[in-house]
């Protein structure tokens, strides 16, 4: 079956029915069909396709044959026919859907509803997705769950270092008004300091943007340079929300594949292959999350040798490069290209664990001049948002420069790094279960052996062991992993707290079957 072919059918089938996303999942529901939301964008975005029993039963959905929807059929699709196996009826396009307690208008009309906006259709972000809802609605219900799905520091009991508390309680009156756009000087020459220890190149202070976290920055980014149909390159798998900005400001996210027999590096033959004359940029997460990769020297510089060749923006995610174990050192790719044009992006949400400050930066650097009507649109948006959160700006030189305690977790004897050893150890002691063994970060992303528990929905597979052991994970989808034989576990938790919950994982694993 094409995938290319299945995806364009699939998306003309649903527009003659006017179903959206969400419509498919409500039928199938009521069908007892297993489709979840983050599945059906997969077949969308033409990343995977079907199986031959949720083929036939998508075309049963559609009311479409089998062989129409896999492409295999020339012909036109048959018209589409009054469903009698749903209550469901097609929603109109432009007419307000009646809900059963919906409250009539003074004029006895129905209520209007507001849908949102079509532009989110094939945005996907599942560390809070579906399956976070429905933990959310369990802890409602009273129940405990153990939450491994997010990287938030502090309720595992990582605390912020005294210093840095202490440093923004002393300047809180002196941060109630905005900032420059960009930031406070004070925090902008100090992260300009660090990029030059990181070897960045032609950075000066005007080059230092600060964010409501790196993420605030990297929607910015995004917004500012695609237009429809320009693509931009981005592993496989990703932190989503390079995926979501991406297709949110109406690019087209191009996914690389991360090779796991090569310890999760690139796989450089697939990201030439994948160059096009539409590719603008390409993304490289380094340190990796969600599988704790560490890119090595001699793969920066073949990806960035890439992107000489195809004159390619880099935007190189940096986040957790003071994360980094077994006397490993961390490079940042920006060093490596001074003849391009490199955003780096990093920030203090995870190396001074204090996520919910929201402090985070951006820095230009390298050959500025083929980007100059680019950083004309970054500095457009940035003034937009008028600045960052100042409080947070105000502890940055503190945080870069002070006594790092990052440093006394990931040597042995530290909780991140004996953290990680026990859960690399507990993971493939699990029969059907293997992993890499992460060398940054504080993630880990294990294979599922899908033959042995007949998984073919991974979102399903998360919600089950979510039911069933009140553990949180994000299912492989998630990261825009194309097969359903991947999730993803935070290691943040205590070592008692994480030998629980492999205790029920591989419980769980010892009858589970799809």
């Amino acid at each position: 079956m094409d995938q290319n072919a299945f995806s364009k059918r699939l998306r003309e089938a649903m527009d003659a029915r006017g179903y959206k996303q969400v419509d498919l999942v409500r039928i199938a529901q009521e069908q007892g069909q297993k489709f979840g939301k983050s599945q059906v964008s997969q077949y969308l975005s033409g990343k995977t396709t079907p199986r031959p029993g949720a083929l036939a039963a998508l075309a049963d959905m559609l009311g479409v044959s089998p062989e129409w929807l896999a492409g295999d059929d020339d012909g036109t699709p048959p018209a589409v026919p009054a469903r009698a196996t749903s209550s469901v009826p097609a929603p109109a396009e432009d007419a307000p859907i009646p809900q059963p307690d919906e409250t009539p208008s003074a004029k006895g009309n129905p209520m209007r509803q507001f849908k949102k906006s079509s532009k989110l259709d094939n945005v996907l972000y599942d560390v809070r997705g579906p399956v976070v809802d429905e933990a959310a609605r369990m802890e409602a219900a009273g129940m405990q769950v153990l939450k491994l799905n997010i990287g938030n520091p502090a309720p595992f009991g990582f605390r912020t270092p005294d210093e840095v508390v202490g440093d923004m309680a002393r300047q809180l009156p002196d941060c109630e008004g905005y900032s420059a756009s960009k930031g406070l000087f004070s925090a902008r020459k100090a992260i300009m300091q660090y990029s030059q220890i990181k070897g960045l190149p032609n950075v000066s202070i005007d080059d230092i943007y600060t964010g409501n976290g790196a993420s605030e920055l990297i929607n910015l980014c995004m917004q500012a340079l695609l237009d429809t149909g320009d693509e931009i390159l981005i592993p496989s798998p990703d932190y989503p929300l390079w995926t979501a900005c991406a297709t949110l400001a109406g690019g087209t996210p191009v996914h690389y594949m991360c090779d796991e027999q090569a310890e999760w590096y690139p796989d450089i033959a697939d990201i030439r292959a994948k160059v096009t004359p539409r590719t603008k940029a390409i993304v490289i997460i380094n340190p990796n999350n969600p599988t704790g990769a560490l890119y090595p020297r001699e793969v920066l510089e073949e990806i960035v040798q890439v992107a000489r060749e195809n004159q390619l923006i880099i935007f190189s995610d940096e986040i957790y490069d003071r994360l980094v174990m077994d006397g490993e050192q961390h490079i940042s790719t920006a060093s490596l290209a001074p003849d391009l044009f490199c955003i780096t992006f990093s920030g203090l949400s995870k190396s001074h664990m204090i996520a919910g400050y929201r402090i985070g930066w951006m820095v230009l650097s390298g050959n500025k001049r083929m980007a100059k009507d680019y950083i004309e649109g970054l500095n457009m948006l940035s003034n937009m948002r008028l600045c960052s959160n100042v409080p947070a700006q105000s502890i940055v030189q503190t945080a870069l420069w002070g006594h790092q305690s990052v440093n006394d977790y990931i040597v042995p004897g530290g909780r991140i790094y004996e953290q990680r050893e026990f859960i690399y150890n507990a993971l493939n002691d699990i029969p059907g279960i293997s992993a890499v063994k992460p060398k940054a970060a504080f993630y880990i992303f294990p294979k599922i052996d899908i033959k042995k528990f007949n998984i073919t929905n991974d979102e399903q597979f998360a919600v089950d062991l979510l039911k069933e052991k009140r553990i949180l994970i994000v299912q492989g989808s998630g990261f825009n992993w194309k097969e359903p034989d991947h999730f993803r576990v935070v290691y943040l938790p205590r070592i008692e707290v994480l030998k629980d919950a492999a205790t029920k994982l591989a419980d769980f694993m010892s009858y589970y079957r799809q």
